[in-house]
């Protein structure tokens, strides 16, 4: 979690103990601060400066400082702090709930501020004139047989833990909204009705033991404790009675769209690496577009979750967090009633001035707590982020730890297992682990011919050999590992650029010998007369940008890079973009690639600084914020269409070399919707036309 700012200003906090700012948040500890407005520069006035903390404080704002507003600081001394994403358990019951909080500057911002834990809720409340009603969890318990061994949850008791001790909550004044905020809670978009007589002979078989409140929700909430609390229940002490009621009972629902898609959504989310995050895209006039982040709030966030078929959001987030789009951005200051269907039912300005891509609106959602987690661990890495793979597979009839195949094993894999461990994006996948040692009694290979289409959630869920394990090499040294990165390039294929650029050209095949050397022609190409024959090309422009949140890289460093004495120039990727053209039912009727000679910032953004340069053998790369250009007068920035008819085609450029993954199935899309190098579909795909004969 990035603390970014704080209120509508900021605060410089010369001294200030950052481990404080993450407790008031409900995290658990501080992974870093970081001084000098690394998040960018607040606006408005400078609240704190010189703050001084002892650690009993309950709030940042009870520390020492110069006082409110009395400061001598400038905002490029801005602070911010990066908190662990393990939460505090327990939350208060508040009318409010903080969606963003803001942090401001400190060039002496430190960790030398070490103080025991204190408890502070989640989410924090900082308005001590409401009542404060704190629990340390909440859980729906499975009741019925049928339901017990089901994962995920989807009914039972709700409970709360108060004081170290479970509590079912009195049914009296549990309504239908009360169900719909706890469903979205766990990753469910809805509510249902239940057997409420099954639960009432449950309920008289032993004594319950009841929470000394109710809930009154409203139904729209994103999470229970914005809920008011309802009745009192009677009682005395620690024993409250529930006259002539029964433990509230939870039933949940799943989106049909779970199960099977009907229609093409009219939402989705892009570029993020876990499932139920993602930036915001909208289809309009079938075109999708982005959502700008004016009025973006927990709100309208979960009207998105729950049309994916997910629970309420989790956070709804701003500043294009999770990479820009490219194309229109079609809505601007939504604003919902956390009722709606879907996010178009909701009041919202189509016009979009003074709103551009780094405003581009993202979304974290509840998602059912599946515990495909425990099936799988990365053993031996310097870090939680690498290792190699071992998963818990049954053999023999006994759960056993055990390694993976490397056998073709790639990046589309290693992906799955980022995702399915919750670390992000894979940065590398890896056929040799010798030099992490991982645990002796988990080298055997319990999993093997493991191929992924990278979508699945699990990696059990892949095809694989099952109980029938065939790998030999063998495990131990040789099992399949991975490195994951909580950040990744998103590589953007400007489409305008193609269609401006794109025109045919007869070329001789006399200037084609190079081309021909590095394979950017059809294979008829072998048979064309040198002296006498051409081939016709396809030719054009191509612009990638990188719209992500870290550098993109080759995957081998300046060593590893291979000398094409023809070009005389370096590759440092074989192959960095695929063009592919295909007929109007998908089939594939020519092709192209393009390697990697010079892979550079070419031009950015006007806040950003080139990093990579190809000159006199300079490093390779583009940064955030960059986009390099192959204009289209270089050698196989083409198709070779020869052999094509004329006709209508498609017209499909794929950067999937740059995450070392196949390309994946075409998606029906218009032009311009391009996402590279995500967890979804890193395919693009727009409409072209193969101009006839002269």
């Amino acid at each position: 979690m990035e603390v970014v700012s704080w209120l509508p200003s900021s605060k410089c906090g010369k001294g200030v103990g950052v481990s404080l700012s993450c407790w008031e948040l409900g995290y658990v500890e501080v992974m870093a601060g970081l001084p000098s407005s690394k998040y960018g520069k607040g606006e408005g006035k400078i609240w704190l400066d010189n703050v001084h903390c002892t650690g009993k404080e309950s709030s940042l704002a009870a520390c020492g400082s110069n006082g409110w507003g009395v400061s001598d600081c400038k905002h490029t001394e801005d602070v911010g702090v990066v908190c662990s994403e393990k939460r505090i358990p327990g939350f208060k019951f508040d009318n409010s709930l903080i969606n963003q909080i803001e942090l401001g500057c400190d060039p002496t911002w430190n960790l030398q501020n070490p103080f025991p834990y204190n408890p502070a809720p989640f989410p924090l409340v900082f308005r001590p004139q409401n009542m404060n009603i704190q629990v340390e969890d909440i859980r729906i318990r499975a009741i019925l047989a049928t339901y017990r061994k089901r994962v995920p949850v989807t009914e039972g008791y709700v409970e709360v833990k108060d004081e170290g001790a479970w509590k079912q909550i009195c049914d009296k004044h549990w309504t239908m909204k009360n169900s719909r905020v706890v469903c979205g809670m766990f990753g469910f978009p809805s509510e249902r009705k239940y057997n409420t007589n099954v639960y009432k002979m449950f309920a008289s078989r032993r004594k319950q033991h009841y929470w000394a409140y109710s809930m009154d929700c409203s139904g729209n909430e994103a999470h229970i404790s914005s809920c008011k609390l309802g009745k009192h229940l009677t009682g005395t002490g620690k024993n409250s009675s529930c006259d002539n009621g029964m433990p509230a009972a939870q039933p949940t629902w799943a989106h049909p769209s779970r199960v099977c898609l009907l229609q093409q959504p009219l939402v989705r989310l892009k570029g993020g690496a876990n499932t139920g995050e993602g930036r915001v895209e909208v289809l309009k006039n079938g075109e999708w577009g982005t959502v700008c982040d004016d009025n973006w709030n927990l709100l309208s966030a979960s009207v998105v979750c729950r049309e994916l078929g997910f629970g309420s959001a989790k956070e709804a987030i701003t500043g294009a967090r999770l990479g820009q789009g490219m194309g229109p951005i079609h809505l601007n200051e939504i604003d919902c009633t956390g009722f709606e269907k879907s996010v178009t039912d909701c009041k919202f300005n189509t016009e979009s001035q003074g709103c551009n891509h780094e405003e581009d609106a993202a979304v974290r959602c509840n998602v059912p707590a599946m515990g495909f987690q425990n099936q799988l661990r990365l053993s031996g890495g310097r870090n939680p982020y690498e290792g190699r793979v071992e998963v818990l597979a049954e053999r023999n009839g006994t759960l056993r730890w055990g390694t993976v195949c490397s056998h073709n094993w790639g990046t589309v894999e290693a992906m799955v297992v980022c995702r399915q461990l919750g670390l992000g994006f894979a940065s590398h996948a890896f056929q040799e682990t010798w030099y992490w040692h991982g645990d002796v009694s988990a080298d055997d290979v319990v999993m093997s011919g493991v191929k992924c289409s990278g979508t699945e959630m699990s990696l059990s869920h892949c095809r694989h050999d099952g109980a029938h394990v065939s790998c030999p090499r063998g495990g131990g040294r040789f099992g399949a590992g991975v490195s994951c990165s909580e950040t990744a390039p998103d590589l953007v294929l400007n489409a305008e650029l193609v269609e401006q650029t794109a025109y045919l050209e007869d070329r001789p095949m006399f200037l084609l010998q190079c081309a021909l050397e590095e394979n950017c022609l059809a294979s008829s190409a072998h048979n064309t007369s040198l002296t006498s024959g051409y081939r016709r090309l396809l030719r054009f422009s191509s612009q990638i940008h990188n719209n992500g949140q870290s550098d993109f890289r080759p995957k081998n460093g300046r060593h590893a890079w291979v000398w094409h004495d023809c070009h005389r120039h370096y590759h440092s990727m074989e192959v960095f973009t695929h063009y592919d053209l295909l007929n109007l039912n998908g089939t594939k009727v020519a092709e192209g690639h393009k390697a990697s000679f010079c892979l550079e910032d070419t031009e950015c953004e006007a806040d950003v600084q080139k990093q990579y340069e190809c000159a006199n053998f300079g490093e390779q790369g583009i940064t955030v914020g960059c986009w390099d250009v192959y204009r289209h007068d270089i050698d196989c920035q083409w198709i070779d269409i020869t052999d094509v008819p004329p006709g209508d085609y498609l017209f499909q450029v794929g950067q999937t070399s740059i995450c070392d993954t196949p390309t994946a199935p075409i998606s029906p899309i218009r032009p311009r919707i391009y996402q590279i190098c995500s967890s979804d579909t890193p395919t693009s795909v727009y409409k072209g036309i193969v101009f006839p004969d002269a």
